[in-house]
């Protein structure tokens, strides 16, 4: 069965994506990577935390409608709320994202990405030119690592322009074009800085990378 980020881009979808890069990748000796994850982290502390609070209301609903006063009598329905509510909501993204601060899934995000960004290799192209655009689905979040060359070239406040364009796309149920027109804006950013050169060659796949998340 295909996850989240499988239906999110579908294989051929993939693999347009994939040939955006090729042809963008013909006019800068940068590397340019797309990666997409069903989620950063897994959020324990949102499952045991919504679902203490929905047995709460559960057993004090259930305690008031059964005319039921007795604390042990709450305690027993909150118990079994709290077990079937916890696997509920951590198999339900929708409804754990309730339950997730989002200052917690931006700085999950960020930390999830610049892992990615060295376990994958980025860092290791030849002048350091390696660019990450990973996008992050429950979080429905994106972010855009660089490597030192191309930071020591580019501002960094550029990035947030491919960060608008994926997420507008995603909204718009137009996900493929949106990272298509993102790779196609890293080109031209990063062909100004790093333009194609005599002898360059392609140091990165560009398979997109389907990631499994956390």
């Amino acid at each position: 069965m295909n996850g989240p980020a499988e239906k999110f881009l579908a294989s051929g979808e993939r693999l347009q994506i994939e040939a955006r890069i090729a042809e963008a990748e013909k006019r800068t000796s940068g590397e340019i990577v797309v990666m997409v994850v069903p989620s950063s982290y897994h959020y324990p502390l949102a499952s045991m935390i919504g679902s203490v609070l929905l047995a709460m209301i559960l057993g004090i609903a259930v305690a008031l409608f059964a005319g039921k006063e007795s604390m042990w009598f709450f305690l027993e329905v909150f118990a079994l709320s709290f077990i079937v509510l916890h696997e509920v909501i951590k198999r339900t993204p929708l409804l754990k994202r309730r339950f997730v601060i989002a200052s917690d899934m931006k700085e999950e995000v960020e930390e999830a990405a610049i892992n990615s960004f060295y376990n994958k290799d980025i860092n290791q192209t030849v002048d350091h030119t390696g660019i990450l655009i990973y996008i992050s689905l429950f979080e429905r979040n994106v972010r855009v690592v660089a490597d030192k060359g191309i930071n020591a070239k580019v501002d960094r406040g550029l990035w947030q322009e491919i960060v608008d364009t994926i997420i507008r796309g995603i909204k718009s149920k137009g996900q493929t074009a949106a990272i298509g027109a993102a790779v196609d804006r890293c080109a031209e950013i990063l062909a100004a800085h790093f333009p194609l050169k005599a002898g360059d060659r392609n140091e990165l796949a560009n398979e997109v990378i389907i990631g499994r998340g956390r």
